[in-house]
């Protein structure tokens, strides 16, 4: 679960754009790898605070957040969202300016053309999920299968580049003669080749292994929405490279009797003639738990009653939605001789005949104001 890109940077949602970027300069400092050598923790915030300059730094972006949070960049063909940078270097050549010339590269990462970290390919999954898992959230425990590296191998310093990650061309031209660099072929510019490679490994060191994977799904997720799981996508080859990342796709599995709207549930509650006219109680089965609830007497069809907080939870905390019982007054099909005799002699009665108060809201009415 992301955080909230407010919170990295430490922010109010009132930030200007000068405040948001003094906001993510000062947090960039504080992790940047150069102060931080070997600190895995320091360069995963460094990569967060960058995630979330990139969605706040944007208008546009930031437009999108505000309304709908990590939601906004999720769904099927979102590619997981905004931010999740491969490596350093598609920080630095994205935000380097940021730092006004007080930081470059480091470790041969940056702006400086050095050997890139290379990362693996992602991994996507789809996880089935009741109703139940996501009012209150859920840990699911997967099997993956993974490409990791094989025990025993190792790698060598790319002879093509000798360990640069680029390659230098000198062409002529009329202008005269200009010097370019690209990565280098031979290594995808990492800087190093296989040099011994295990028994059932492939060509890059690498072989298929299964992993279970535990997956905590927060309360509230909804059907296409993607969770990433970090480092646990396929590996890449080279010593110094990161794994990709495991895409988990929500599919919500459909209820035999809910039906779900956004953060509200609805139900169709079925009650007699003599229900409706003498009122009592009924328990209801919610999704998170079950609930008595009271039958006034004289209850109409088409009435419905709200349970405030009972529905689910927004992933983005904005509260809790309601459970909503639609009453409909079951007509029975068939009556006996007895039933027959009661009925028609009712209608006669004054109490029998429909009397439709002002009070009382239309069809189209009550369904207005559900959506209000």
């Amino acid at each position: 679960m992301k955080r909230d890109y407010y919170e990295i940077l430490g922010i109010d949602k009132s930030a200007d754009a000068s405040a948001i970027k003094k906001a993510y300069r000062k947090k960039a400092i504080e992790f940047h790898p150069d102060k931080n050598p070997g600190d895995k923790e320091a360069e995963e915030k460094f990569k967060e605070a960058a995630e979330a300059y990139e969605v706040l730094g944007d208008a546009d972006k930031k437009a999108k957040y505000d309304q709908y949070g990590h939601a906004a960049f999720d769904g099927p063909g979102g590619g997981g969202g905004y931010g999740g940078f491969n490596n350093m270097e598609d920080i630095f050549s994205q935000f380097g300016d940021i730092f006004g010339g007080g930081f470059g590269g480091f470790g041969g990462f940056g702006g400086g053309g050095g050997p890139r970290r290379a990362k693996g390919t992602n991994l996507r999954i789809k996880v089935k999920l009741t109703l139940e898992d996501i009012a209150n959230g859920v840990e699911k425990k997967v099997k993956v299968k993974r490409k990791v590296k094989a025990e025993g191998v190792t790698y060598k310093t790319c002879s093509t580049c000798n360990g640069s990650g680029q390659v230098t061309k000198i062409q002529n031209t009329i202008l005269g003669r200009m010097q370019t660099s690209a990565p280098c072929n031979a290594c995808g510019g990492s800087g190093q080749i296989l040099d011994h490679k295990p028994n059932g490994a492939d060509h890059d060191g690498l072989i298929v292994s299964e992993e279970t994977v535990s997956i905590k799904i927060p309360a509230g997720v909804t059907d296409g929405i993607q969770l990433k799981v970090s480092n646990k996508g396929n590996e890449a080859p080279g010593a110094n490279s990161v794994p990709g990342d495991l895409i988990v796709v929500i599919e919500e599995i459909e209820h035999d009797f809910l039906k779900r709207e956004g953060e509200n549930i609805h139900y169709d509650l079925y009650i007699s003639f003599s229900e409706a006219a003498l009122g009592g109680t009924k328990e209801i089965e919610t999704v998170t738990g079950k609930v008595r609830i009271k039958i006034e007497e004289g209850i109409q069809s088409g009435k419905i009653l709200r349970l405030k907080g009972k529905g689910l939870p927004s992933i983005q905390g904005y509260g809790t939605g309601d459970f909503l019982i639609h009453i409909n007054v079951w007509t029975p099909k068939k009556l006996n001789k007895e039933q027959k005799e009661f009925f028609e002699k009712m209608q006669q009665d004054e109490n029998f005949t429909p009397n439709p108060q002002k009070s009382d809201k239309s069809f189209f009415e009550k369904v207005k104001e559900m959506f209000s």
